[in-house]
């Protein structure tokens, strides 16, 4: 089993000095902006996504 993927860069300052929390699964502390913050996973999109032909992304 692998484990959980981890965020890039912050959320709110878009840094990339992250570190886990001790809040919790899916709990994250930025260094640069001080903000916590969790990720979490909802769920697949039950009819997904279609580029539009303006190379957007639209709902079906």
């Amino acid at each position: 089993m692998s484990e959980r993927a981890a965020p890039f860069y912050c959320p709110y300052c878009g840094d990339e000095d992250l570190r886990p929390s001790g809040e919790g699964h899916g709990a994250w502390e930025c260094g640069a902006c001080n903000r916590a913050f969790r990720l979490k996973f909802l769920g697949l999109l039950a009819r997904g996504l279609q580029r539009a032909d303006n190379g957007g992304d639209d709902q079906i």
